[in-house]
């Protein structure tokens, strides 16, 4: 190929002034030509290159506060309504607690969040419905602070996470998130393939091994909680840190399923005695209060120890987070708002907050 275009030069074509500019295109990374003619080819290939390196990543506080969009909408704009003047009276409570219970926080959340927004406006002396925004804002953040708890793994070696939830809840593609988010802080992960009956979920967390070059345990057929104990045994011999295991989704009423999943929890404990180190909750926010029914089913069967909850971008329903806060406060490890592989982040009380008002 070298040699074709070399062929154009070679003639007396160099004089000539129609083959100037085709030749140095050809030739440019090869020969440097006159200097006539490299100086107008630096800009035009250097140009296009800086502009596409010029679009920078939105950072994590853009991306959350894209994500809650939804939510934010539906409470965010009620509430500036309601904060745009005027006193603060009865009839602006009973505003207020109608905006909270649609925004899917609940009763319970709720009538806690009312109750402590009128200790403050009384401790504060406060007159004006604009000085409430801060007000409620404070009280929320309070609420729900107790869920911010960041995973630590050091300490287990290795560090085993168990992931649990419904079907569509979006488990195989969190641990996917997950095994980059543990590679960027420097440590090995090793996956097992648990889910053995949903068609191509083996397949699909093969995928997301692939992608991060993480090492997938996985049976062509078996239980779930052979994969696990293989998986395990592989995970010490290799001395990897953390190993994340994939389970069937299946529904909290499903008691046939929850005692397979049980039986999962039990074989990995005969592995390593003290495991799974973190059982872990995937919850689709689409559900809103459904999921603390869910939060409430699984935490009595495995003893949960924390909460991933995904696809916050596409839903109003991010209030779901107090309910849960009151109701049955589960660490809650992670959040998702996207489906980039950067999009699922620990959980940040006064990030969430602010992305939901602001």
């Amino acid at each position: 190929m070298f040699s074709f275009f070399k062929k154009k030069p070679a003639p007396e074509t160099t004089p000539t002034p129609p083959t100037a500019p085709v030749a140095p295109v050809a030739d440019t990374p090869v020969v440097p030509a006159t200097s006539t003619s490299p100086a107008p080819e630096a800009p035009a290939i250097s140009t296009p290159a800086s502009s596409n390196a010029a679009p920078a990543k939105p950072s994590w506080a853009e991306r959350l506060k894209s994500g809650l969009a939804k939510t934010r909408d539906k409470l965010g704009k009620q509430l500036a309504g309601l904060f745009g003047g005027g006193k603060i009276d009865e009839d602006l409570y009973e505003e207020l607690e109608s905006v909270l219970l649609t925004s899917d926080m609940g009763m319970d959340a709720t009538s806690h969040l009312l109750r402590d927004v009128r200790e403050r406006v009384s401790l504060k002396g406060l007159k004006d419905a604009s000085e409430l925004k801060g007000a409620l804002k404070e009280a929320l953040v309070e609420l729900i602070q107790p869920l911010e708890q960041p995973l630590q793994t050091h300490g287990k070696k290795p560090y085993v996470i168990m992931l649990a939830g419904v079907n569509g809840a979006g488990k195989t593609t969190s641990i996917g998130k997950l095994a980059k988010y543990f590679q960027s802080q420097g440590k090995s992960v090793l996956l097992a393939a648990g889910d053995t009956f949903r068609a191509a979920a083996r397949e699909q967390l093969i995928a997301w091994g692939e992608r991060n070059n993480v090492t997938v345990i996985a049976q062509q057929s078996g239980d779930a909680a052979a994969v696990c104990y293989d998986a395990l045994q592989a995970a010490m011999a290799r001395g990897i840190d953390i190993v994340i295991a994939d389970t069937a989704g299946r529904l909290p009423t499903q008691l046939h399923l929850m005692e397979e999943i049980k039986k999962v929890k039990r074989v990995i404990q005969k592995a390593i005695p003290d495991a799974p180190h973190e059982v872990v909750l995937v919850l689709d926010a689409n559900i809103g209060q459904n999921a603390i029914n869910q939060v409430l089913a699984f935490d009595q069967a495995l003893g949960l120890t924390g909460l991933i909850l995904t696809k916050l971008d596409g839903t109003a329903k991010g209030g779901v987070i107090a309910g849960i806060a009151k109701q049955h406060p589960v660490p809650l490890r992670f959040i998702g708002v996207g489906e980039g592989i950067d999009d699922l982040r620990p959980f940040s009380t006064r990030d969430f907050v602010d992305a939901l008002f602001d």
